[in-house]
């Protein structure tokens, strides 16, 4: 099944809310025909729209080829955090690679964090701080005191505040969380807004963006004095180098990244503005998310919409109803809400991999890949992006840096992963349902 097809219209941004409330860029023309450039990047979200304009800005000849519009795929229709970090905490980043690639690998979160946001104000996107974590246990609540001194400690960052039963209902009126922390440093924003602003700002520094140019072919060079040649449905582009950045929409394109990132899909609703009612989601303007497998992630817009994600499946097609599928678990963490009108339902595909760490990879010599980013993607994926720019200009420590972690294939590789995605999803539910 191609995921670029199986649950959306071509050329047609996602039912989302932020679709239906944002103009959307003017399309920018089809790849027809043969063309050259220095480097190709297939994928128009935050991890290929950051590489064109870095490649761009250092004055380098990049092509972006997008199957569907600007910011279609999860970057434009994601919960919209911008979190602290890596996907796992410090203590298991020492435990995989060492406290010294530990610490490193923190630095560069943090780099991320600044880039988004840099990246969001020259694109006129507002961003909101805060982000706080919702824990079920005691348990959860003793480790993240304990990391918010080891952060304070070792890493010189100080700005998680960690909250009691008391002072977390304050901030998020629910009896479904026993405690929580709020990281300072984090926010939250439009990530639609964001993409098509990184569009604009790609643009206009002179990368040539091209929409509706689905890439079904790479044929990477086998000598020096070859060109890869990428293949779209209507034309192909001979280049020196080529940038994969399509996440979980990349299909069966390169088999050696398919065999280490699984697609998985998620949903989202909004709601009607709140009005007053608002301040029995949230007393201040952050956005939430919580510690079960299948997250629970919600905040509310500069409207008092509530946007909401969460809900499962284990199967690449979206489900009939996904307003249903996600208000179950928006009523178990707000069950006054039940009489509140949801206006939007959509889903999106992201990727993850066994490890929940991305995965960085050269699938060949003139080729470089960075996704599955697991749900922690607005920052890493637009650092991704800056990070692979600079390796094709032959700064590669950032790259190097994150390809050296530990990145196994799922069992069953690219082809058979899905009874895999089948059972583990099933399993982690059920410890969800438990509170575990």
């Amino acid at each position: 099944m191609n995921l670029l097809f199986a649950n959306d219209r071509r050329g047609e941004y996602p039912p989302s809310l932020y679709a239906a409330t944002r103009p959307a860029l003017s399309p920018f023309p089809e790849q027809r025909g043969e063309a050259r450039a220095d480097v190709v990047i297939v994928g128009g979200g935050y991890t290929g729209l950051s590489a064109a304009l870095h490649l761009a800005e250092a004055g380098l000849d990049v092509m972006l080829l997008e199957a569907h519009r600007m910011g279609f795929g999860a970057s434009g229709r994601n919960g919209g955090q911008l979190g602290s970090g890596q996907r796992l905490e410090v203590d298991e980043l020492e435990k995989m690679a060492g406290a010294e690639t530990a610490h490193r690998l923190w630095d560069m979160a943090e780099e991320a964090k600044a880039l988004t946001r840099d990246l969001a104000a020259r694109a006129g996107v507002p961003v909101a701080d805060g982000i706080a974590h919702a824990f079920r246990n005691p348990g959860e609540y003793d480790h993240a005191r304990a990391m918010i001194d080891r952060l304070a400690r070792d890493y010189g960052y100080g700005r998680i505040e960690a909250l009691d039963r008391d002072a977390f209902r304050a901030l998020v009126p629910s009896k479904a969380y026993l405690a929580g922390e709020l990281d300072h440093g984090a926010g939250h924003l439009n990530p639609l807004d964001l993409a098509l602003g990184m569009a604009r700002l790609a643009d206009a520094a002179g990368a040539r963006l091209y929409e509706m140019s689905h890439v079904h072919q790479i044929r990477h060079a086998r000598r020096a004095d070859e060109k890869t040649i990428v293949q779209t449905h209507k034309g192909r582009v001979l280049c020196d180098h080529v940038i994969l950045a399509a996440n979980g929409y990349l299909g069966h394109l390169d088999m050696k990244v398919a065999a280490r990132v699984m697609p998985i899909n998620n949903f989202i609703v909004a709601t009607a503005p709140l009005g007053a009612r608002a301040a029995e989601v949230l007393t201040r303007d952050i956005g939430v998310h919580d510690t079960k497998f299948v997250v629970n992630y919600w905040r509310l817009d500069p409207e008092g919409r509530l946007i909401f994600g969460g809900g499962e499946n284990v199967s690449y097609r979206f489900p009939a109803d996904i307003a249903a599928k996600v208000r179950k678990p928006l009523l178990e963490i707000y069950p006054g809400l039940a009489d509140v009108e949801l206006t939007h339902a959509w889903g999106g595909t992201l990727a993850i991999t066994m490890n929940r760490m991305p995965c960085f990879i050269r699938p060949a010599p003139n080729c470089l890949s960075a996704s599955g980013f697991s749900g922690h993607g607005v920052a890493l994926a637009t650092l991704s992006g800056k990070l692979m720019a600079q390796a094709v200009q032959g700064q590669a420590q950032g790259f190097d840096t994150m390809a050296a972690l530990p990145s196994r294939p799922f069992p069953g590789g690219g082809m058979f992963r899905w009874p895999l995605l089948v059972a583990g999803m099933g399993w982690y539910s059920l410890r969800d349902r438990l509170g575990f």
